[in-house]
C-alpha cells in the first residue's frame, strides 16, 4: 500500500522553490524468510504460487517500485505495474529503469516457473526496447514474460509491457539466465 503526504522540505522546513509543496511516498513490505528445507523444496512456480496465494511474502522492491506478480504459470510470469511521479526523470517521464525492472522481474519469473526444486537463477543478460513514453498518469501497465528456453545451465525468456487499459506496447525485452543448482 502507498500513501502520499505533502509537507515543508523536511530539511529546511521551507517551502518548495515551485510553490507546490513537497510530496512523500511510505510503502511497507515483510522481509522474505529464510531459505528453510521447506522452501529449498519447493519448485519455481510452487514458490511464485505460494507467493500469489500470500503464503511467502513478494520480493520487496517490488512494494517499493509499485508493481505486483498477477498470475504464475509453467512458463509464464504476469506483472502489474503503476506509474506515478515518484518515478519521473528529469525529463519529466517515467524513468526508463521502472519498466527494465519490471522487465527484468517477469522475465526471470517465467524461468523460474519451470526450475525445479534446489534450483535458482540470475540474469546475466537484458536487451530492452522501449517503444512509447510512460507518463505519471499513465493507467496501469501489464507485464507478461514467457519462457523461451530452460536448459542445464542457461535459460532465454522473452516479455512485453503492454497498457492494460489500451494494449499499446511499451516495452520488449529477452533476456538469457544462468542456471543456478543450490547445494
Amino acid at each position: 500500500m502507498t500513501t502520499y503526504e505533502t509537507s515543508a522540505s523536511p530539511a529546511t522546513g521551507a517551502p518548495p522553490a515551485t510553490g507546490a509543496p513537497f510530496r512523500s511516498r511510505t510503502h511497507t513490505w515483510q522481509p522474505r524468510p529464510e531459505m528453510t528445507p521447506e522452501i529449498l523444496g519447493m519448485s519455481g512456480l510452487e514458490i511464485l504460487r505460494a507467493s500469489l496465494k500470500g503464503e511467502l511474502p513478494g520480493a520487496s522492491m517490488m512494494s517499493t517500485l509499485g508493481f505486483r506478480l498477477t498470475e504464475a504459470a509453467e512458463g509464464v510470469a504476469v506483472f502489474e505495474g503503476d506509474p506515478g511521479d515518484h518515478l519521473l526523470n528529469p525529463m519529466g517521464t517515467v524513468h526508463g529503469g521502472f519498466l527494465a525492472t519490471l522487465l527484468d522481474s517477469a522475465l526471470g519469473s517465467s524461468v523460474m516457473t519451470l526450475l525445479p526444486a534446489g534450483t535458482a537463477y540470475t540474469t546475466v543478460q537484458l536487451g530492452v526496447h522501449m517503444i512509447r513514453p510512460v507518463m505519471a498518469d499513465t493507467p496501469t501497465l501489464r507485464c507478461e514474460g514467457t519462457a523461451l528456453h530452460v536448459g542445464r545451465t542457461t535459460a532465454t525468456a522473452e516479455a512485453r509491457v503492454t497498457g492494460s487499459h489500451d494494449g499499446k506496447l511499451y516495452a520488449h525485452a529477452t533476456t538469457t539466465c544462468a542456471i543456478l543448482r543450490m547445494g
